[in-house]
């Protein structure tokens, strides 16, 4: 049936009415009338998406831990029990973590800062690994390397990331002895309040091959210890850079990139060490291009009752 004209017009009006009222709409949101529009979440698709642990700061530095198989005896290089204890430590502090047992890819390290390494022989990388890694350092990602992490087959490459690295399978270290610390760089933030001190048991290395397209930035040194080891070599009484910054761009590089390495960490006790443990926080942030106490100084949010569970 034809509508009768009466009722053409009153649905002409309503047609007329509606469009004005949409462009209006349109010109007035962002975007002009272009914007594309807005429509509420579906309230099923909010309630879908997990809840965040309480406390957890969605908002902190992202950071991904490249973690390993356990090796050595019992109390040593325990990349694991690190993982799984730094994981916890970091998320407390107001950060967000991943991590994993293998190298992070291209994929991972879309949402990373920066990556922590605690793992043996990190330098042994496959060509996927560089080709993702050095993407990741070319737009400014973050690099920490903990202990063995800077030991590999090429260290002349590896250093050219972290500053500084050694070659695997040659004798260039003390094994088991004190590692006295002489702070050379007191005013860098992630020394703040370090006077000279020792770890009683941990292990250093020498014979290390330094960068070449920047210098590393020594915060602190070690006299190595006359072990067997290093008494055989040569290079008992020797003074190497033991804790170090390392900051460059690298070739075709859109940012400058941060390095921090902390040698140590034989004895995983000494990741817990008072002296210690706040200076690799500091050192994660400073990677990370962040200020260097947000997380030491990151205190969590009161955490809500059962009734926000």
């Amino acid at each position: 049936m034809t509508p009768t004209l009466p009722i053409r017009r009153c649905l002409q009006a309503l047609v007329l009415a509606a469009a004005t009222c949409f462009l209006l709409g349109a010109q007035s949101a962002p975007g002009g009338a272009n914007a594309a529009p807005s429509f509420p979440e579906d309230p099923l698709a909010a309630r879908s998406r997990p809840p965040l642990p309480p406390g957890q700061n969605p908002h902190g530095m992202r950071i991904y831990l490249r973690a390993g198989l356990k090796s050595h005896a019992p109390g040593k290089h325990d990349y694991p029990q690190f993982l799984a204890d730094w994981s916890k430590l970091l998320t407390e502090r107001g950060a967000v973590v991943d991590g994993s047992f293998h190298s992070p890819t291209a994929a991972e390290l879309e949402h990373t800062d920066v990556v922590v390494i605690y793992k043996g022989d990190a330098g042994y990388l496959t060509d996927r690994e560089k080709i993702d890694l050095e993407a990741f350092v070319r737009r400014g990602g973050g690099l920490v390397a903990f202990h063995d992490a800077i030991c590999g087959p090429d260290p002349a490459y590896f250093a050219n990331l972290v500053g500084g690295a050694k070659k695997h399978g040659e004798t260039n270290f003390t094994l088991e002895a004190e590692v006295p610390y002489t702070i050379v760089d007191r005013g860098h933030p992630i020394m703040q309040g370090l006077t000279n001190f020792t770890l009683k048991v941990d292990e250093a290395f020498y014979t290390m091959t330094w960068a070449t397209n920047a210098k590393i930035n020594v915060l602190a040194t070690a006299v190595m210890a006359a072990t067997p080891t290093a008494i055989r070599s040569g290079h008992a009484g020797e003074v190497v850079p033991q804790i170090w910054t390392y900051e460059h761009t690298l070739p075709g590089g859109t940012a400058p990139a941060r390095a921090f390495v902390w040698m140590q960490g034989h004895e995983y006790v000494n990741f817990a060490d008072p002296s210690i443990q706040p200076m690799l926080l500091r050192g994660i942030a400073w990677a990370a291009g962040k200020p260097a106490n947000e997380l030491v100084d990151y205190r969590p949010p009161a955490r809500p009752g059962r009734q926000g569970r």
